[in-house]
C-alpha cells in the first residue's frame, strides 16, 4: 500500500525549487540530502525517481532542489506531485497507543458487547484532531466521523483487525 510522505504544493523561485507540504513524522529522514524520492500525479500509476539535492525549511514548508529540475518551467510542471512510500517499509511503532492510519483503515468497528458498527474507511486529521470515517454495516455509502479519542475508542486491535467503540448518546444517530 501507498502511503503519501509529501505533495508538491507550488514551485519556489526560478532555480526549480519546490515547496512541498510535509505529510510524514520522519521529514528529516524521508527527504534527506541524497535520498530518493518516489513521485507520481494524482490518479496516475506510474511512479517517477527524484533525486534530493537540497532541503530547506522555509515558512513552515519544506523547500526541495530535486537533481534535473533545474528551473521554475520544469518545478511547475511537478505541482501536485505525491512523494509516496510502501507500507511495508515503514517499521512499527514503539509506541502501543500510536497509530499509522493505513494500520486503522479497513478494521472492523464494533461496540463493546460485539455488535457491528462498520468498518474504518479513512483517518482524517482536523485541526480539533482525528476522526475515524467509518462506513456503516451493511451500506454502500455514508459515513460515522467518530472522534479517535481514547474516551469514545478504548481498544484498538490491529492484530485482530478490530476498533471497540464506547460511543456517547447520538453519535451513531443518523439525525
Amino acid at each position: 500500500m501507498e502511503l503519501v510522505i509529501g505533495r508538491v504544493a507550488k514551485s519556489h523561485g526560478i532555480r526549480g525549487e519546490l515547496a512541498v507540504e510535509i505529510r510524514t513524522d520522519d521529514p528529516d529522514q524521508r527527504f534527506a540530502v541524497g535520498s530518493v524520492l518516489h513521485g507520481r500525479k494524482p490518479r496516475e500509476r506510474t511512479l517517477t525517481s527524484f533525486t534530493v539535492e537540497a532541503a530547506r525549511e522555509h515558512s513552515g514548508r519544506l523547500l526541495l532542489r530535486l537533481r534535473g529540475v533545474d528551473d521554475r518551467t520544469a518545478a511547475d510542471a511537478l505541482r501536485g506531485t505525491l512523494f509516496v512510500i510502501d507500507s511495508a517499509d515503514v517499521p512499527p511503532s514503539d509506541d502501543p497507543d500510536a497509530f499509522y492510519d493505513h494500520e486503522l483503515e479497513g478494521l472492523a468497528v464494533r461496540l463493546a458487547d460485539g455488535t457491528p458498527i462498520g468498518t474504518v474507511n479513512e483517518v482524517l486529521h482536523s485541526a480539533a484532531g482525528e476522526l475515524l470515517s467509518v462506513r456503516p454495516e451493511g451500506r454502500e455509502s455514508g459515513e460515522i466521523l467518530i472522534p479517535f479519542v481514547t474516551a469514545i475508542v478504548p481498544v484498538v486491535s490491529v492484530a485482530e483487525g478490530y476498533v471497540e467503540i464506547d460511543p456517547p448518546e447520538g453519535l451513531l444517530d443518523p439525525e
